[in-house]
């Protein structure tokens, strides 16, 4: 028979519960480990928590070491924390490699460290078999105040899902770097650089809509947030649910969805919702305070796209008023790009 391999993205969240359930915690400060639905480990430090977050950058070359440390900055933002130091693992192809590669993208990562005030402290770099582009994993840690830690198990029945910005930031840009010349093609060179700075302008980064809230005078009860990334907002609030052991109903038409993204996912017969989407931050709000919660924000800047339902509920897709069951696909909508 046959062996049967997996295909490239997340791996199913089932299979990856049964893997780590079976991970023994050996030391009590650890507040928050592995899971689904939690971006990032929590380590209790006496008066504060440490907060630890590894994530790969795989889908684009250009500006590798920007993207590496604001992903993972997201999601010690994410869990209500400052992100502080950061450690890199910088793997390179044997072809192609050059030291101005290399120059490059250190340089990228000290400036993108000095705009967010983050320390970078150490890592590996190597050239390495049977790669064909550069891979960088990062370890960001951070420090969160006791009273700040946000956890997604805290989610209730009736609480609400918000989203910041729109889906897909983040895949715009990547689309428009990786598809260059079909898109510049069907759509301008004026247009293919409005994508291209996407990752600025709406930006990939969370940690400015993740700090308006939590450091606002009166702040909203917040009882979730989540940083999604491959997968996209469909990932992203299952994940969510998950870690609350709640049911979800989620509502596509109500998700802003960026004209540029719009047009690029039509082209290529993407679907914007599950497209890897940094640069969103899906917020759970406690419903009494959802109106404090958009006062922080303009009209557009934060958008009401579902409720998490009761323990132990299915997640649902909302059309027209009725409830559709549906799963999540792990592996983003960005990889059939590369097919």
């Amino acid at each position: 028979m046959a062996k049967e391999y997996l295909k490239t993205g997340k791996l199913q969240s089932e299979f990856l519960q049964r893997l780590l359930g079976k991970i023994d915690i050996l030391d009590e400060r650890v507040v928050i480990g592995p899971g689904i639905g939690e971006d990032a480990a929590a380590i209790d430090m006496g008066d504060h928590y440490l907060i630890v977050k590894s994530d790969p950058i795989t889908f684009v070359q250009d500006r590798i070491g920007w993207y590496a440390v604001n992903i993972n900055a997201n999601d010690i933002a994410a869990m209500g924390g400052k992100p502080q130091w950061f450690l890199v693992t910088m793997l390179l192809p044997e072809e192609g490699t050059t030291t101005t590669m290399i120059e490059t993208i250190m340089h990228d990562l000290q400036d993108s460290c000095a705009e967010l005030g983050i320390s970078l402290i150490g890592g590996h770099t190597e050239v390495t078999r049977g790669l064909y582009q550069p891979i960088l994993s990062g370890t960001m840690l951070g420090e969160a105040e006791k009273v700040k830690l946000i956890r997604n198990s805290c989610i209730g029945e009736g609480d609400l899902l918000y989203i910041t910005k729109g889906v897909a930031i983040e895949a715009t840009s990547i689309i428009a770097r990786e598809k260059r010349d079909e898109v510049v093609a069907q759509f301008g060179k004026d247009f293919y650089r409005r994508c291209l700075h996407f990752i600025e302008e709406p930006g990939i980064s969370v940690m400015a809509d993740a700090h308006r809230i939590l450091d606002a005078k009166g702040a909203p009860r917040i009882t979730g947030m989540h940083d999604p990334t491959e997968g996209g907002v469909l990932m992203g609030a299952c994940e969510m649910a998950a870690a609350a052991g709640t049911g979800l109903a989620l509502d596509t038409a109500t998700v802003p969805v960026f004209e540029e993204t719009r047009l690029l996912c039509d082209y290529f017969s993407l679907s914007p919702f599950g497209l890897i989407a940094s640069g969103a931050l899906l917020v759970a709000v406690d419903p009494v305070d959802r109106e404090r919660l958009e006062s922080l924000f303009d009209e557009k800047g934060i958008s009401l796209i579902g409720e998490f339902l009761g323990k132990g509920e299915g997640t649902y897709l909302v059309d027209t008023g009725k409830r559709l069951p549906f799963q999540p696909s792990a592996r983003d909508e960005i990889n059939r790009l590369f097919e």
